[in-house]
């Protein structure tokens, strides 16, 4: 590498990258030239979207959520499509750190190294889910899934504000009330190895929903917003999805909501 590498234009050549094992590697080499100091970002200039935004694989097939497929943890088929789904989630929430990348300008520069690192993050988690769907017989791309999370990337793109309330401090954050009731089924139904690899994801995502929350209340305290009304007004707008219960309270804590908010979910 002749000159270091420039952030934000890498995570967009990385988010156009339709292979997942393509998209995987250049966020893992990335992150280790990072990691190395051999970086730079340039957070003053207004990149242009491209074509082919995120770039994909042709399968899985992308279905209405309702059309998904209910997954019953008694046979290995069923297990598969758990561990598929949540593979799917994954590699979108790798496409969504890449674009919280390299779209928003004028950011500090810690922000972009924060979704460096959730990029990252999410990278091992999907190359785990992966490598354990293969011991079950299966590949990314056997079974259909849904694009909810990547709609709500698409409907924040003008604002780094509603990005950082609606995509990791409300969908991302859906997941820390999800992930243990699916562990348990998973190591109800012996499979240990799945379970743990969520016990890894719950500890990451934690990291992943705290960052989310930190910059939501960096660009409230900077436009003189209140957080929790704001919040409530911009999923009106943009039409987040309604929250359901029951909610992890002590991941939600360690992420960084606060009581008052803890206190609306009740």
């Amino acid at each position: 590498m002749a000159h270091p590498l420039e952030l934000r234009a890498c995570a967009l050549h990385a988010l156009l990258e339709t292979d997942p094992a393509s998209k995987t590697a250049g966020v893992a080499a990335l992150a280790a030239a990072c990691r190395a100091g051999y970086w730079t970002v340039d957070s003053k200039t207004e990149l242009v979207a491209p074509e082919g935004i995120p770039g994909r694989p042709a399968r899985p097939e992308l279905v209405p959520p309702r059309l998904v497929g209910r997954r019953s943890m008694a046979t290995v088929e069923g297990r598969a499509m758990l561990v598929h789904a949540l593979a799917h989630i994954e590699f979108n929430a790798i496409n969504l750190a890449l674009d919280a990348l390299w779209r928003f300008p004028g950011m500090p520069q810690d922000y972009y190294l924060d979704w460096l690192r959730v990029a990252s993050e999410e990278s091992l988690h999907f190359d785990m889910l992966c490598g354990h769907l293969a011991t079950l017989g299966f590949r990314y791309g056997d079974f259909p899934g849904h694009d909810s999370l990547w709609e709500m990337v698409e409907k924040t793109t003008g604002d780094v504000l509603a990005r950082m309330a609606l995509v990791p401090r409300t969908l991302e954050a859906r997941g820390l009330d999800a992930i243990p009731p699916l562990r348990a089924k998973l190591a109800q139904a012996g499979d240990l190895e799945a379970a743990a690899i969520l016990d890894v994801l719950l500890r990451d995502e934690v990291g992943h929903v705290e960052i989310g929350n930190r910059w939501y209340l960096h660009l409230c305290g900077l436009r003189g917003l209140e957080p929790v009304s704001t919040y409530a007004e911009l999923t009106v707008r943009y039409k987040a999805p309604v929250l359901k219960g029951p909610f992890n309270l002590d991941a939600r804590r360690q992420a960084g909501f606060s009581e008052a908010e803890l206190a609306r979910l009740a």
